[in-house]
């Protein structure tokens, strides 16, 4: 079967880069799709970052330390950008306007005024298509939570719970970077670098918050620097936001958490969904088990956890005993992305990546949320269409 080919340049080579790289080198793992990437040329700041690539990736053509070269470059399709928070707006309406496809990092600009600049630049070049990373939902056992929420298994909601939590910064020593530091990262923090993963399932399925009360935290309040002074830690390290949810006849709360200051958890991603007649939880933690509960009025209330299969969205070479991780959900995740580029609304199968809407309404939970730190009030959420 002839692939359609997709040539493309990265800005940012760093570990998201890489983890790129090292998806497109194992596209073979993958069944029977019609497209395929190809990365030609790479960019970064610092030369010495690209050395990665160039010695394991032999279709990489051009490496520059100019993002504009890559831009200007006639074969590159489609851009991945992986860099800090604040060189998002300039980095991302650069590449919609020289007409590439662009997979972007969360959370699609600094600020919600970032933020809007990029969806001005994509309404102004309609024929660019454009999209953001977020992999977790494509965790075999999220994935069915998800559909399940599309068949209306649920019931009436009771109330959702989702969060991202890390713990290497629990380290008071560790060393302050670009994400500590309200320039690079933005007033966000925590939120800004880890939310949308928490809230792409929720804003799918159209469960917009419309309040939040917010409570912030900074936990570690200096670093050392690279000299090993002291310096100042400027973002919030933990968010927990409690929001109210109206969608349809429907009216619940949902708890939202990200944390980069989570003692004993690596790198987790977890939902949890009650309901009257059905609820279910997934969490990375133990990403081989989903939990389900059924409910008949008058019947028992027994959770099921089941060992989930490697079902994933697009099928792969690994039997169905097999474990899946983080590397296939960002697999899985560059195949709906190439998928919905080459073939739209026919793609293979119906979970597409983060949108750029999706990303704006995130923002504007973000800044309703540091509004709620600030003020000790609940907050309303200005979304684009209420």
């Amino acid at each position: 079967m002839a692939k359609r080919e997709i040539r493309f340049g990265i800005i940012g080579c760093g570990l998201m880069g890489r983890e790129f790289a090292s998806a497109a080198a194992r596209w073979c793992h993958l069944l029977d799709l019609d497209f395929e990437p190809r990365i030609v040329a790479v960019c970064d700041v610092n030369a010495a970052a690209m050395t990665w690539f160039e010695r394991n990736v032999p279709t990489v053509g051009l490496t520059t330390t100019d993002y504009r070269k890559i831009l200007a470059h006639a074969d590159v399709d489609a851009v991945y950008c992986a860099v800090p928070h604040n060189l998002h707006a300039q980095i991302y309406v650069d590449t919609i306007r020289a007409g590439k496809h662009l997979f972007g990092e969360k959370p699609f600009g600094i600020d919600l005024e970032a933020n809007q600049a990029i969806l001005d630049a994509i309404h102004q070049h309609p024929r660019v298509f454009v999209r953001c990373s977020s992999q977790f939902p494509f965790f075999p056992g999220a994935y069915r939570i998800a559909q399940w929420i599309r068949e209306g298994r649920f019931g009436r909601i009771i109330e959702v719970e989702a969060g991202f939590w890390h713990s290497s910064d629990l380290n008071p020593l560790k060393p302050i970077n670009w994400k500590r530091r309200v320039a690079t990262n933005g007033a966000y923090g925590c939120m800004g670098d880890l939310g949308l993963h928490v809230l792409h399932i929720p804003l799918r399925v159209g469960w917009r918050p419309k309040s939040v009360r917010a409570l912030l935290s900074k936990i570690v309040t200096e670093r050392p620097n690279q000299s090993g002074n002291m310096v100042p830690c400027e973002t919030w390290d933990n968010a927990i936001l409690a929001c109210d949810v109206e969608t349809g006849d429907q009216a619940f709360p949902m708890l939202l958490s990200t944390k980069r200051i989570a003692p004993g958890h690596a790198n987790t991603w977890f939902i949890r969904v009650l309901g009257t007649e059905f609820s279910a939880e997934f969490t990375t933690k133990n990403p081989k088990r989903l939990a389900s509960l059924p409910y008949t009025a008058g019947g028992e209330q027994a959770w099921h956890a089941v060992d989930v299969s490697y079902r994933s969205a697009y099928p792969a070479i690994t039997g169905g005993i097999f474990e899946f991780g983080f590397s296939d959900a960002i697999l899985q995740m560059w195949a709906a992305f190439c998928d919905e580029l080459v073939n739209g609304p026919q793609m293979r199968q119906s979970f597409y990546c983060a949108t750029p809407l999706e990303t704006a309404e995130s923002h504007r939970l973000f800044t309703a949320a540091l509004e709620s730190q600030r003020t000790g009030q609940t907050v309303r959420v200005a979304h684009l269409v209420d």
